[in-house]
């Protein structure tokens, strides 16, 4: 079969102004929820699409730490191409996919960095290994090949044993969202698409979009 001809046509669910909360937070842990107890591989994985300075866009998969009425947050090196986006235009796109419920989430909006104390709270809580990592790797940066990266990982563990500081380049990004959109696929292409736009006043309008 060509790629082309590729395709599953989606009955699982509808969704209906009826259907969602009013607030888009407690829509987002409705989903994320049942994405959970459905056993979703990796449910908190996010794509997250930066814009460099030269309007250049890219993306990666990230993963979700937190998630409340500030916005949407993940911890990355400061140093990393996304961070460097992030300097440039601190504005970027989120968007969750959970093919087992056919449904994706995607959410745009501005950035803002992480406090110190909730950096180091998260930091401290990580494995041992990802901690040392964080200390060991120049994100982003090239490096000739994967013996001088281990090389530096164990200078580190020479250097702090197992109590590694918080890279001052390591942190907390938060996308306080502006928009949501709440996507369930439907039979023939002719999917449900609800809209959360903020208002001036910081309220919430829901609408629909055409598939």
């Amino acid at each position: 079969m060509s790629i082309a001809h590729l395709r599953k046509d989606y009955q699982m669910a509808s969704l209906s102004e009826t259907d969602v909360a009013k607030d888009p937070f407690q829509q987002f842990s409705l989903w994320f929820e049942q994405a959970r107890k459905a056993d979703v591989a990796e449910a908190n994985a996010m794509s997250l699409s930066t814009v460099n300075a030269a309007g250049r866009p890219s993306s990666r998969i990230v993963l979700i730490k937190e998630f409340d009425q500030r916005g949407f947050s993940w911890f990355t090196n400061y140093d990393s191409s996304k961070g460097h986006d992030l300097v440039a235009n601190p504005q970027a796109a989120l968007l969750f996919f959970w093919s087992a419920l056919e449904r994706q989430v995607r959410i745009e909006g501005r950035i803002e960095k992480i406090s110190d104390e909730e950096n180091d709270a998260y930091f401290h809580s990580r494995p041992l290994g990802s901690r040392q990592s964080a200390c060991a790797s120049q994100q982003s940066q090239p490096i000739a090949n994967r013996a001088l990266l281990e090389d530096r990982l164990k200078a580190v563990i020479d250097e702090f044993g197992d109590h590694p500081p918080r890279p001052e380049h390591w942190g907390g990004y938060r996308l306080v969202p502006e928009w949501l959109e709440f996507w369930q696929g439907r039979s023939s292409r002719l999917h449900d698409r609800l809209v959360y736009t903020r208002q001036g006043d910081g309220s919430w309008q829901i609408g629909r979009l055409q598939p």
